[in-house]
């Protein structure tokens, strides 16, 4: 039995999943805590790859492994491989003017969607860059090679690091799904856009090299067996692939930021910013819109009304669909989609008959379930056909998201066997690198769904958009 692994090395926590190649049946698996912040230090990563490994009782039976990661994630590399700073996260949003400056220096916002398939925002890997030349120029004068975190855990794995030198950096590798993210690719020509790195970064660097979507890259140096190491991928490409997504199916992810993703054929190029034009991990394409604002809003909401997930679940279902005119902006850290970076959260509506905690549940839930639909709405604006939508993510597992879910976004809602979507995404790719096959193997989590329905609730959007653009923002700002 041929055995791969897959890795989820996401914001929060690296997971490690090992699977039958051929059955996908789950072997064992494994996980371990990343530090708090969006600034953080690779190695933190690297350390708990390696407890989650050893918690997944290790590599050594083991013939493919592929990484899955966060998106956009700056990491900076000097000429022998060694880490320039700590990385910024792609929900450190420091760097929403110097996407603004970079947006101008282009001719606007369209000229970016037609480059790269995506408006500039703060997440995007070009932004940061161009931070770091205008606020630390003696760091940005080190930078030699520039990668995304999935990127270097794969450098990594493969035995480079710091004292690796030229011949190491040279050894970086990604995919499209993830180059796709940082500004300086475009997935409608498969090729970097180094004039845009250096209009970021102020010089030219080394860019990994990107794999196809079942091309195999170097050997591990973990493992007996030196398993062969997949081109990994980005989150929201990792976790389709792990769904086995088709053209037609949207997935709604509800985790620490709000994704909706779908796959089609043909690029899409946004010029108002609400859909990235993003490629996926099976040689397709993945638009999606994302919220940096999801799960965290059920966290707050709960820890207000000083009770837990479970406590706000049974909370929300006690009130009506539109919470008797109670409404919630959800922008509690500001927001990507629509790009409102300084924007805070707010409650609109309040009157003596809603000031209650069931009342506060429900608008939370349906806050946050509003910003996602007008994400599904942004993805149908430009083409997409929204047939089937999948609910995912840590947000999935509340009963009144799953429930209110389906009057919000005027469609039955699907809602797969809880599992590490991410880490099953890679370790299918890795058994389609092993395999050597033109498709990927038949398994997926796809398969196994419940299915909610409910009426649909339309006041509940309609006064959500009454409200959405009356956010302040936050002291000091503009």
């Amino acid at each position: 039995m041929a055995l791969v692994a897959g890795v989820d090395s996401s914001t929060q926590s690296c997971k490690v999943v090992v699977r039958d190649a051929a059955t996908g049946a789950l072997v064992r698996s494994g996980r371990a805590s990343h530090p708090d912040g969006t600034e953080v230090a690779p190695a933190a990563w690297w350390d708990a790859l390696q407890t989650a490994i050893a918690d997944a009782g290790g590599l050594d039976d083991v013939d493919a492994i592929s990484v899955g990661g966060q998106q956009h994630g700056m990491v900076t590399l000097d000429e022998t491989g060694e880490v320039v700073r700590d990385a910024l996260l792609w929900n450190d949003t420091r760097s929403a003017q110097a996407a603004l400056d970079l947006i101008d220096e282009l001719g606007g916002p369209q000229q970016w969607a037609d480059a790269t398939g995506s408006v500039l925002v703060a997440s995007l890997t070009v932004t940061k860059l161009r931070w770091l030349r205008d606020a630390e120029p003696a760091n940005a004068a080190r930078v030699a090679a520039v990668a995304l975190p999935h990127d270097w855990l794969t450098w990594r794995l493969a035995g480079h690091g710091p004292g690796s030198g030229a011949a190491g950096l040279a050894e970086l590798v990604t995919d499209r799904s993830d180059a796709s993210g940082t500004g300086y690719w475009s997935p409608a020509t498969d090729d970097y856009r180094r004039d845009l790195l250096e209009l970021g970064l102020g010089h030219d660097a080394v860019l990994p090299r990107v794999l196809g979507p079942r091309e195999a890259g170097p050997r591990s140096a973990v493992g007996a067996r030196r398993p062969v190491l997949g081109p990994g991928a980005g989150d929201n490409a990792a976790a389709a692939l792990g769904l086995g997504l088709q053209p037609g199916d949207v997935a709604v992810s509800i985790g620490t930021s709000g994704v909706v993703s779908a796959i089609t054929s043909a690029a899409t190029a946004d010029g108002s910013g609400m859909v990235n034009g993003f490629a996926d991990a099976s040689g397709w394409f993945l638009p999606l819109a994302c919220t940096l604002n999801a799960s965290r809003v059920l966290d707050a909401t709960a820890r207000m009304l000083g009770v837990d997930h479970a406590g706000l679940s049974e909370l929300a279902l006690q009130a009506p669909a539109g919470a008797d005119g109670l409404v919630l902006v959800p922008y509690l850290e500001g927001e990507r989609t629509p790009n409102k970076p300084d924007a805070t959260g707010a409650l609109h509506g309040l009157r003596l008959a809603n000031t209650t905690p069931a009342h506060l549940a429900r608008a939370a839930v349906e806050g946050m379930l509003c910003a996602l639909a007008d994400g599904i709405d942004a993805l149908r604006a430009q083409g997409v056909g929204v047939e089937r939508l999948f609910l995912i993510g840590g947000g999935a597992r509340s009963e009144a998201v799953r429930r209110i879910a389906p009057s919000v976004f005027g469609l039955d809602v699907l809602v797969p066997t809880p599992g590490e979507y991410v880490a099953d995404g890679a370790a299918r790719q890795a058994a389609w690198v092993l395999s050597g096959q033109d498709q990927a193997p038949a398994w997926s989590a796809a398969g196994s769904a419940e299915t909610f329905t409910a009426p649909a609730a339309p006041h509940v959007r309609e006064q959500y958009a009454a409200v959405r653009d009356l956010t302040a923002t936050r002291p000091g700002t503009v």
